[in-house]
C-alpha cells in the first residue's frame, strides 16, 4: 500500500468518526431542545390554568352582580374555582413523573454549614454515541436548592403549578399595598386615626404574642412527632402572619351597602396597616433566633434589640416610601414631563414599583414603604398629572390590584392540591382556628373599651362585633406562611394558614350581610347622610335632633327597615340655630395629630410639592424668599389666589373633591376607589345656614 492510500484511509477513518461525533452531538441537542420545548409547553399550561381561573371568575362576578347575589365575593369565588382545579390537576391529570437520581457523598463530607448548599456542581457522565454503553466524558451540571424531598410522588404539572415563594413579595404584593394606599380615603382615615393606631399596630402585636403563647402550650400537648418539631419562636411567627386581616369581601359589602362611614375606615385602615406591622413584627422574630438570640430561649437583650428592630425597620421604611412620593412630586412639579402624558404615567409607575425595591434591597420592609409611597403618590404627586394620567394610573393600579387579589386567592386554592409542602394535621388546625379567634377578639375588645373611654363618637357593640368578624385572612398570611416551608413546622403552618384563609373568605365573607341584618348596623349612608347626622339641632327634651329632617334621623338598616338613630346631647357636639351665620365645628373630625399635621401640610408641604397656594412665599418668614421663590412655580403665582379654598388636610382629600379652577386641591382628587361617596359639607353649611358648626 503506498504512502498516498493509507492517507487517504486515515482520512476516510477520521471522517467516519467526526461525522458520527457530530450526529451524536446533534443527538444530545435535539433531547435537549425537545425537553425545553416541553418545559415550555407546561409552563404555558400552567399559565393558561391560571389566566382560564380568572376569567372563569371575572364572568361569575358579572352574572353575580346581574342577579345581584351578594353572599359571595369574588375572592371566594376565587378560592373554590381554584380549589377544583387543583384537585382536577391532582388527580385527573396526566401523570409525567420527573427523573430522579440519588447521589450521595463519598467519604467525609467537607461541608458543614447548617444549611444546604445553594447550588450543587453534580460531575455527570455522558454516553456521546448510541452504538456504546460505555461513558465517554464528565460535564458539570448546576442544580439548584429546591427544598426537603418526602415521599411524595410528584409530577411536571404539580411542580408547574406552583411558584416561587419570592414572585408574590417581589411581583403579586406590591400593587395590591400601593393601590391600598393609593385609593384610601383619608378624611374619614384621619378622623379615625387614633382608633386604627390602637387596632393595628397594639392590637396585631397583642393578637400574635396571645396566638403565639396559646399555640406553644397547645403544641406541646400534641404527639411528640409534632411538638418536638414546633420551638416557641415558630408559634410566635405563626402568630405574626396569622394576625394581619384581610377583609376584602367585608369592604365590598360595605361599599355596595353605604355602611357608615367610620365602621368602613376603621375596618380599611386596620387591614391596611396591620399587613406593614406583620411583615415588621414577623422579620423582628426571625432576627431574634437567627441573629440575637443564643439558645433560642428569652433573653431580655435579644428581645430589646428585636423590639428595637421593629420600630427602626418600621420607620426607616415609612421614610423610604414618603421621601420617594415625595421625590416623584417634586420630579412632576418642576419637570415638564405633563407635556407627555404617556411618559408622565410611566415615570409614576416607575418611581412607585422602585420604593418597594429600593427598601427590600436594604434590608428594610417594601411592603411598608410602598404602602405610604401610595398615600404620599395620592396626596401629593397626584395633583401634578394631567388629567390623562390621572385617569390612566388610577386604572392601571386598580386592574392590577384587582388581577393580583384574585390569582392569589385562585393559587391558594390551587396550591392546596398540588403544592407538595403541605403536612395536614387535625389537632394542629382546630387549634389554630380556635386561637386565630380568639386573637382578633383581644385585638377589638379590650382596646375598643379603652378607646372609648376618651372617644367621641363611641365605638359601639354592635360595631365592635363587626369587626371581629371582619377579620379575615388573606395574600399576607399566606405569603408569609409559603415564604419558608422546608421544616415539618413551617409546612404545618401553611396548610393551617391556607385552611384559614379560604375559611374565612367563604364562609365569614359569605355571612357578612346576614351580620349586618342580625346586628342592626345601618346601611345606606352615603357621606352626604353621615355628614348630616353630626349637625343637629337641640330638641326640647334633651336630645339632638337631625337638621335636614327637623326630628330623629332616621337610617336604612341592612333589612330596608327604617331606625331611629337618637344621639344624646354632647357638649362638644351640640349645635344652635341662630341667625343664619355659622361656624364649623371639627372638634371631633380629626385626631389631634391629623390636625397639626393638616397645619403644617396645608402652610408648607404643599405649596413645595404641588401647585397649590398659599405659596411659600406667603407661608415662609420673609428672610426665605430668595428659597421660597426658587421653590414656587410660575403657575402657583400667576393662579388666582380667590380660586383656592384653603381647607385642612384630610377633608379636602375626599373624593371627587375638586377646587373652582378645576384643579383637585390638594389630595387624591378623583382617586380610584370612589364608588360615588362624597363629602359635601360646604354644600350642607350652605343649605343650612341657620346652623352653628
Amino acid at each position: 500500500m503506498t504512502p498516498l492510500d493509507r492517507w487517504k484511509g486515515a482520512l476516510c477513518l477520521i471522517t467516519f468518526w467526526t461525522f458520527i461525533a457530530g450526529c451524536s452531538a446533534a443527538d444530545t441537542d435535539i433531547t435537549l431542545d425537545a425537553k425545553a420545548a416541553f418545559n415550555h409547553r407546561m409552563q404555558s399550561l400552567d399559565l393558561l390554568i391560571f389566566v382560564g381561573l380568572l376569567s372563569l371568575t371575572v364572568l361569575t362576578i358579572w352574572l353575580f352582580k346581574h342577579h345581584r347575589v351578594s353572599w359571595l365575593h369574588e375572592t371566594g369565588l376565587a378560592v373554590i374555582y381554584g380549589l377544583i382545579v387543583g384537585a382536577i390537576i391532582r388527580y385527573a391529570g396526566t401523570n409525567k413523573p420527573l427523573v430522579h437520581m440519588q447521589v450521595e457523598p463519598q467519604g467525609e463530607p467537607i461541608y458543614t454549614n447548617k444549611l444546604p448548599p445553594d447550588t450543587l456542581w453534580f460531575k455527570y457522565p455522558v454516553n456521546q454515541t448510541n452504538t456504546t454503553k460505555l461513558p465517554e466524558g464528565i460535564k458539570t451540571y448546576a442544580y439548584v436548592f429546591r427544598g426537603q424531598v418526602y415521599d411524595i410522588e410528584e409530577n411536571e404539572i404539580d411542580l408547574k403549578a406552583t411558584f416561587d415563594p419570592e414572585v408574590f413579595f417581589n411581583i403579586i404584593l406590591p400593587p395590591i399595598i400601593f393601590y391600598a394606599g393609593y385609593s384610601l380615603k383619608k378624611k374619614y382615615f384621619f378622623r379615625n386615626l387614633g382608633a386604627i393606631l390602637t387596632f393595628a399596630i397594639v392590637g396585631t402585636t397583642l393578637s400574635a404574642f396571645l396566638i403565639g403563647g396559646l399555640m406553644y402550650g397547645c403544641v406541646k400537648l400534641m404527639p411528640n412527632y409534632l411538638s418536638s418539631s414546633f420551638t416557641f419562636l415558630d408559634t410566635l411567627y405563626f402568630g405574626a402572619l396569622i394576625s394581619p386581616t384581610d377583609p376584602l369581601t367585608i369592604l365590598a359589602i360595605f361599599n355596595d351597602l353605604h355602611v357608615d362611614v367610620n365602621l368602613y375606615a376603621l375596618v380599611l385602615g386596620e387591614s391596611v396597616l396591620n399587613d406593614a406591622v406583620a411583615i415588621v413584627l414577623s422579620g423582628a422574630i426571625q432576627n431574634y433566633g437567627e441573629h440575637y438570640s443564643n439558645s433560642g430561649e428569652f433573653e431580655t437583650s435579644a428581645f430589646l434589640r428585636s423590639l428595637s428592630d421593629f420600630f427602626s425597620i418600621f420607620f426607616l421604611s415609612l421614610l423610604i416610601g414618603a421621601v420617594m412620593g415625595c421625590f416623584t412630586a417634586l420630579l412632576t412639579k418642576f419637570t415638564r414631563v405633563r407635556d407627555f402624558p404617556l411618559l408622565e404615567s410611566a415615570l409614576f409607575v416607575l418611581m412607585s414599583y422602585s420604593t418597594f425595591l429600593l427598601a427590600e434591597a436594604t434590608e428594610l420592609t417594601g411592603v411598608v414603604a410602598v404602602l405610604f409611597c401610595g398615600i404620599c403618590q395620592a396626596h401629593y404627586t397626584y395633583n401634578n398629572l394631567t388629567e390623562c394620567s390621572r385617569q390612566r394610573t388610577k386604572q392601571i393600579f386598580e386592574l392590577l390590584n384587582f388581577l393580583a387579589e384574585n390569582f392569589i386567592f385562585s393559587y391558594i386554592g390551587v396550591s392546596m392540591f398540588t403544592f407538595p409542602k403541605h403536612h395536614f394535621d387535625a389537632g394542629f388546625i382546630i387549634t389554630a382556628f380556635i386561637c386565630a379567634a380568639l386573637g382578633r377578639a383581644v385585638n377589638v375588645y379590650p382596646l375598643s373599651w379603652l378607646l372609648n373611654i376618651k372617644r367621641k363618637p363611641k365605638i359601639s357593640s354592635n360595631f365592635q362585633h363587626m369587626l371581629f368578624f371582619a377579620g379575615l385572612r388573606g395574600a399576607m398570611s399566606f405569603a408569609l406562611a409559603i415564604r419558608n416551608t422546608v421544616s415539618d413546622a413551617r409546612q404545618t403552618m401553611l396548610t393551617a394558614t391556607s385552611l384559614i384563609v379560604i375559611f374565612t373568605v367563604i364562609i365569614q365573607g359569605g355571612a357578612a350581610n346576614f351580620l349586618l341584618n342580625w346586628l342592626k348596623i345601618p346601611v345606606g349612608v352615603d357621606d352626604e347622610t353621615e355628614q348630616l347626622n353630626n349637625y343637629h339641632v337641640h330638641s326640647s327634651d334633651g336630645y339632638l335632633q337631625d337638621v335636614e329632617g327637623g326630628g330623629r334621623g332616621k337610617t336604612r338598616l341592612a333589612s330596608g327597615a327604617d331606625s331611629n338613630l337618637d344621639t344624646p346631647m354632647d357638649g362638644n357636639a351640640a349645635t344652635a340655630v341662630n341667625g343664619g351665620a355659622g361656624r364649623r365645628r371639627n372638634s371631633h373630625e380629626k385626631a389631634i395629630l391629623a390636625r397639626i399635621w393638616g397645619n403644617f401640610d396645608t402652610k408648607y408641604m404643599k405649596p413645595l410639592l404641588t401647585h397649590s397656594r398659599p405659596t411659600l412665599l406667603e407661608t415662609l418668614p420673609v428672610c426665605c424668599n430668595p428659597i421660597a421663590r426658587l421653590l414656587t412655580t410660575t403657575q402657583q403665582l400667576t393662579q388666582d389666589g380667590s380660586e383656592f379654598r384653603r381647607v385642612d388636610s384630610d377633608s379636602d382629600i375626599c373624593i371627587d373633591n375638586e377646587t373652582g379652577n378645576g384643579l383637585a386641591q390638594d389630595g387624591l382628587g378623583s382617586g380610584a376607589g370612589a364608588g360615588g361617596r362624597r363629602n359635601s359639607i360646604n354644600r350642607v353649611a350652605s343649605e343650612h345656614g341657620n346652623v352653628y358648626i
